[in-house]
């Protein structure tokens, strides 16, 4: 399995290409969120934009599909980032788990819905993007 540690014999770090991985990583994460949020509104499962969802059930169905894209987005910054894929993963981790809390603090003042839906997905944003660049980075995949 591949060592996320640097090594001597490894090759020097490239900017452009770490920061497309996690860039990419983080686009599939919004893209497939908000198609997904899209989606279930033209079916009339959820409310219009703008309206809370207060369903707890509606509110779990959005975090089981949220921590599937998270984990797929943390993969593919792993198996793209050029060196290091665990600490690429981990990154997206921690960009989601801060725009979580931001949303978490933004919902909760505004009564935007059950405080507990944004805080259970800043509370899985690292593990998520854990096993996603664990996925990502094993050769078995």
């Amino acid at each position: 399995m591949e060592d996320d540690h640097a090594g001597p014999d490894d090759p020097p770090p490239n900017l452009l290409r770490s920061t497309f991985a996690v860039l990419a990583g983080f686009v599939a994460v919004v893209t497939l969120s908000l198609g997904t949020d899209h989606a279930l509104q033209l079916a009339k499962v959820y409310p219009g934009w703008g309206r809370p969802v207060l369903d707890p059930g509606l509110n779990l169905l959005a975090h089981s599909y949220r921590c599937v894209y998270a984990l797929l987005g943390s993969y593919l910054a792993a198996r793209w980032a050029p060196r290091r894929p665990m600490r690429h993963a981990l990154v997206l981790g921690v960009i989601g788990l801060l725009l979580s809390l931001l949303g978490a603090f933004v919902a909760i003042q505004n009564h935007f819905g059950p405080a507990w839906y944004p805080l259970a997905l800043a509370a899985t944003a690292l593990p998520c993007a854990w096993l996603g660049g664990r996925l990502g980075r094993s050769p078995h995949v």
